[in-house]
């Protein structure tokens, strides 16, 4: 037993969505569609590793404490450590590409790179996952998305200005940091840690990617902290507080109930949300490049995760 105590019966998984968890995801994809701008302000007085390791260490603490309120059992031996440690490693990297990233790119094109982890899960899924095969919609969708990806890019491969080629780098970056998390996925699904408290599996990302990125900024030689400026740590209290306790929380909460198909399906809102963001806050422009690559992009998280035909449960 991973939780308190007293036995609790799992609540009954629902097939759909009622309007209720409809309002509250879309308010999960508001906070994650913004977060990269968060993350972009943030940088701006925080090195962006640094920034990224104390964002782990900040948001470990509170979730810990979380995990003790409830009475989460975190330190039983189930076979979990190795994969925790693997998929923390994995995780480190993911957000040091994409910190470095952001800082290097616009947040509303990070966005649409960062959202290629949906299609790399699904293919790592389709080789590893039983029950998880590609179907032609899903085929489908990940050709748009990757084709959308492309389209994003060739704003930057077909100009020559040394503006351009500084934001290309940040772009590949990004890219390679959903290509992290879409990995992260993949590990959590193939390993132990499939049957471990999600809070327990969340711990040892921010755990381990704590005690890679902290020691990795001070061995890059970064300045550190530069800025005390009031817009800078609320930022940051944003991607600790919001993006990572609120937001990850409340989407367990909810896979807990919901069904993961009916969830995913409502990701491809988060990519919008951020180029919007990106605009509004941060008064970044873009051309018809990431309007057609934000476009392919959510069309094809939509596509794969529509809900296929039915798969039989397991003996």
């Amino acid at each position: 037993m991973t939780q308190s105590q007293a036995p609790h019966a799992a609540p009954l998984v629902k097939p759909g969505l009622d309007a209720a968890a409809a309002a509250i995801l879309v308010g999960c994809c508001v906070i994650w569609g913004a977060g990269l701008v968060m993350v972009k302000i943030a940088n701006e007085g925080i090195s962006p590793v640094l920034n990224s390791g104390l964002r782990s260490v900040a948001a470990g603490i509170v979730l810990f404490a979380w995990t003790r309120l409830r009475g989460i059992a975190l330190f039983s031996r189930d076979g979990t450590l190795v994969a925790g440690i693997v998929c923390g490693i994995v995780f480190a990297l993911e957000f040091l590409t994409l910190y470095e990233g952001v800082a290097r790119t616009q947040a509303s094109r990070a966005i649409i790179f960062l959202n290629c982890a949906p299609f790399v899960a699904a293919i790592g899924e389709h080789f590893l996952v039983p029950g998880h095969k590609l179907t032609k919609l899903r085929i489908a969708g990940l050709v748009a998305a990757f084709a959308g990806l492309g389209v994003a890019l060739s704003e930057r491969l077909l100009d020559g200005s040394g503006a351009a080629g500084a934001t290309l780098v940040g772009d590949i970056l990004c890219l390679m940091a959903g290509i992290f998390w879409g990995l992260t996925t993949v590990i959590v699904k193939t390993t132990p840690l499939r049957t471990a408290p999600a809070e327990k599996t969340m711990l040892y990302q921010l755990g381990v990617s704590a005690l890679v990125l902290v020691p990795a900024s001070y061995l890059m030689g970064e300045a550190g902290i530069t800025s005390a400026d009031p817009k800078v740590w609320l930022a940051f209290a944003y991607t600790v507080l919001l993006v990572v306790v609120l937001g990850y929380t409340t989407w367990f909460w909810l896979m807990r109930r919901y069904s993961a198909a009916s969830l995913h399906a409502f990701t491809f809102l988060t990519p919008i949300f951020g180029v919007i963001a990106g605009h509004l806050i941060l008064g970044e422009r873009f051309g018809w490049p990431v309007v057609a690559g934000l476009a392919l992009v959510a069309l094809g998280i939509w596509m794969v995760n529509m809900p296929g035909r039915a798969q039989p449960k397991p003996g």
